[in-house]
């Protein structure tokens, strides 16, 4: 930090190193998000989520799939729950990025003496704060219906990392796209048909022989069911081989590509 006077007796005018005040800036835009997460009570619907799908599936269900030999459902349904919570997280933060957009907020930051990645990284702090919340309310949710962890001490660890780095990419492109969008309406519109159709057609819900045969390869290769296979495998005694590893890595550099893509085209759209 350096000091100056320009006359005798003036006051001193203090520069301000340029790290500290990124890191200001980026204190202030996180806080900005967290107060805004909190305000639209969205704390309060990453706990409703993960406990309403729960009960939608497992009270009508539970019967029928725990009839079959080796079925536990509550054990079964896990996954899916803790990724339609991190998946509430990532709808969260593409509406943020998109009212944003339309509000004119960016291109007010384009004006200011700020680092381009500043906004960028608080919207990501913010959503992976919400992500935490999300993860530990499905959590919550997975033991009221049943689960109970699997894989010891290390695979759970395991199994709440993958969900984890899954939420982060999901939130990163569920950012990119609400910049792209720039509408909360054209977000909610991407964001739905897909969601809704991907969640529902895999092997979350139901086992893959329970589907019918002409679909039965969609649902078994789809992001989600590659994602939930993982996840069961981190939740029990089975080793983690790359057989099984290799589809899930694969579809999370995929979605860390399409992130980087969507982030770009968003951010040179609002420089237009």
């Amino acid at each position: 930090m350096t000091t100056h006077t320009d006359t005798p007796g003036a006051p001193q005018a203090i520069s301000v190193p340029s790290g500290v005040r990124t890191l200001r800036q980026w204190q202030t835009l996180t806080s900005r998000g967290l107060l805004k997460v909190l305000r639209n009570g969205e704390f309060m619907f990453a706990f409703i989520a993960p406990a309403f799908l729960a009960l939608c599936f497992y009270l009508p269900l539970r019967k029928v799939m725990d009839s079959a030999p080796g079925m536990d459902y509550g054990q079964f349904l896990m996954p899916i729950i803790l990724l339609q919570a991190v998946s509430f997280a990532g709808t969260s933060a593409a509406m943020r990025s998109s009212f944003d957009v339309s509000r004119g907020i960016n291109t007010r930051f384009r004006v200011l003496p700020m680092a381009g990645w500043v906004p960028l990284t608080a919207r990501l702090a913010t959503n992976v704060v919400l992500l935490c919340v999300s993860m530990l309310c499905g959590v919550v949710a997975c033991l009221i219906i049943g689960w109970r962890p699997g894989g010891g001490i290390a695979g759970t660890i395991g199994l709440f990392a993958i969900t984890l780095g899954i939420g982060v990419l999901l939130a990163l492109v569920a950012d990119g796209l609400g910049l792209v969008a720039g509408t909360p309406e054209a977000t909610s519109q991407f964001l739905g048909l897909p969601t809704m159709v991907l969640g529902m057609v895999s092997t979350g819900f139901v086992p893959e022989e329970r589907f019918p045969e002409w679909i039965r390869g969609f649902a078994r290769n789809q992001p989600i069911s590659q994602f939930v296979d993982v996840m069961r495998v981190a939740d029990s005694s089975e080793p983690m081989t790359w057989s099984v590893a290799a589809p899930t890595v694969c579809w999370c550099a995929g979605l860390a590509a399409l992130a980087g893509y969507l982030v770009v085209a968003g951010t040179r759209k609002a420089r237009r």
